[in-house]
């Protein structure tokens, strides 16, 4: 009788009677192992994140991202330490990313969008007020001094405070003071130090004078006023000449008796028009869209910004194809010798970083100094960056530079994968070669380039690196209310809404995104729905 021999590493044994029973289970190989320890320290990782920002969210009370937060850790962890889940184990990175970098930067955009979020206007209600109670505070007349050291723990600074009866107490701008008792003292009794924090020196304080005249340390008690130093070593009680009545939702000038009451707008007005700053972020419904069309502010460089905005991305487009087309219509001949050094030479401005070709183009259109009028126009004056229509051509022909490389790739691509056969019947049937290429090479290349094209536009339409490093959006319109240019596209119109001026209009500026998005969508719809038509070519 023979005897097999059963292989190493199988996990069943042969029994007498022919059955198959268990035999040792699987081994932990040195790879297994290995990878089994990068897998606990990675979830290790996220867990630790993950807790340190479920405790931050809880203390900032942000109970919707306290609640995402947990929910996404759990589900990690489920997915990662079982056995059941596996296709989620590849899905879950990407859904995170998507849901952090997509979904809520969307939403956020949306709900910013119909509010007054900008700058005067960036905290709640409640922060506000605090910061309009602490800003019209004023020396008490009979304070007492209090001796003072600065100190300082991780970037925070500190005030540890000596009171007339030789009571210690420390603070900071959000820890109101309290009683400590292992303060070290001087001859004199007063605190200079603190275990596990660091005293400043003179040269420290006259380094960081600013802040600590600007530092107001409440006291525990409410209304108590706050103590503040104007020359770090003595402080003294400050109370603000506001008052805040809650059940009346208004502010009160105890000093003059002045009444500022909740306007519904984000502010406390009084009964002349004047206002307490800063105000608070409130619910505008759609007054930041309507605001587009009816303030004539807004109305005429929006629909200039608008026009120019389409004109850009369709001359980019056309041109870009138009150019990659023909080089890859020329390359493609059989008959010319050298077309790869052609077109690796070709492909070159696509290798450059775009944001580093607009600025070198930046300097050759330079007006004074510029390669082409210095050396090309021999010294000619010609102001391509600052007339608005020069401006736009620059726009548009180093868009052009930076551009046709890709149509010339994805063209090229197109015309080899048309069949032989397809071009050999057009010529038996007669046809001559304008003729190919308009009726049978066009129509196919467009089945296959409409979407890059449409992408195109999409990308040209929101072409921010382009405008801001070739011309900042200049020459700017003296004429227009707002910060705008000449040159200045929907997106980088934006960006100066949100963060080019001192008005700075975030909910604005989410308005006028959530519209661009709405006419890129649409466009994009519509296209592909009209490209639909040439596929019945194939």
């Amino acid at each position: 009788m023979s005897t097999a021999t059963r292989p190493e590493g199988n996990d069943t044994t042969a029994a007498p009677s022919g059955r198959r029973e268990p035999g040792p289970g699987p081994r932990l190989t040195r790879s297994g192992t290995v990878g089994l320890l990068v897998k606990l320290s990675a979830l290790a990782v996220v867990n630790a994140l993950g807790v340190y920002g479920l405790i931050a969210l809880f203390a900032n009370a942000s109970w919707l991202g306290f609640a995402a937060m947990g929910v996404g850790l759990v589900v990690v962890d489920y997915v990662y330490f079982g056995k059941r889940a596996v296709a989620a184990k590849y899905l879950v990175p990407g859904l995170v990313f998507l849901l952090v970098y997509q979904v809520y930067v969307v939403l956020y955009t949306g709900v910013s969008a119909f509010t007054n979020y900008g700058d005067g206007h960036n905290n709640t209600k409640a922060t506000a007020i605090a910061t309009i109670l602490s800003s019209n505070e004023d020396r008490v007349p009979d304070s007492p001094a209090y001796r003072l050291s600065v100190l300082s723990k991780d970037a925070t600074l500190y005030f540890l405070v000596t009171d007339p009866a030789g009571k210690v107490s420390l603070g900071s701008a959000k820890q109101p003071l309290h009683p400590v008792g292992d303060a070290v003292k001087d001859s004199s009794g007063k605190a200079v130090s603190l275990p596990g924090y660091r005293t400043l020196s003179f040269t420290d304080l006259l380094a960081q004078q600013q802040k600590v005249t600007n530092l107001r340390v409440p006291f525990a008690q409410t209304g108590a006023g706050s103590l503040r130093t104007t020359d770090g070593s003595n402080a003294y009680v400050y109370r603000s000449t506001l008052r805040f009545d809650k059940a009346r939702n208004e502010i009160v000038d105890t000093s003059t008796g002045q009444t500022y009451r909740d306007n519904g707008r984000g502010y406390f007005v009084d009964a002349s028009g004047n206002t307490l700053e800063p105000g608070w972020q409130v619910f505008v419904g759609f007054e930041n869209f309507t605001k587009i069309l009816t303030d004539p502010n807004i109305r005429g460089p929006f629909a200039a910004v608008l026009t120019w905005t389409f004109a850009l991305a369709g001359l980019s487009v056309l041109t870009t194809f138009a150019m990659g087309l023909l080089l890859a219509v020329a390359l493609n001949d059989e008959r010319m010798r050298g077309r790869r050094v052609y077109r690796s030479l070709l492909l070159m401005p696509y290798a450059v970083p775009a944001f580093m070709s607009a600025l070198v183009w930046a300097g050759l259109f330079n007006t004074d100094f510029g390669f082409i009028n210095a050396v090309l126009l021999h010294g000619a004056a010609i102001p391509w960056l600052s007339d608005p229509w020069l401006a736009r051509f620059a726009v548009i022909f180093v868009n052009l530079w930076l551009g046709f490389p890709y149509m010339f790739l994805v063209s090229t691509g197109a015309l080899q994968s048309i069949p032989t056969d397809i071009i050999e019947a057009a010529r038996v049937d007669g046809a001559s070669a304008w003729r190919i290429f308009a009726s049978v090479k066009l129509p196919l290349l467009l089945v296959s380039l409409a979407p890059l094209l449409i992408s195109s536009f999409a990308f040209n339409f929101n072409n921010f690196n382009l405008i801001y490093m070739l011309t900042g959006g200049g020459p700017k319109d003296l004429s227009a209310k707002v910060d705008v240019g000449a040159t200045d596209i929907l997106i980088s119109f934006v960006y100066k809404i949100a963060f080019g001026g001192q008005d700075r209009q975030y909910g604005f500026a989410s308005a006028v995104s959530i519209l661009i998005f709405i006419i890129i969508a649409s466009i994009s719809a519509i296209s592909f729905r009209r490209t639909r038509t040439l596929e019945e070519l194939n």
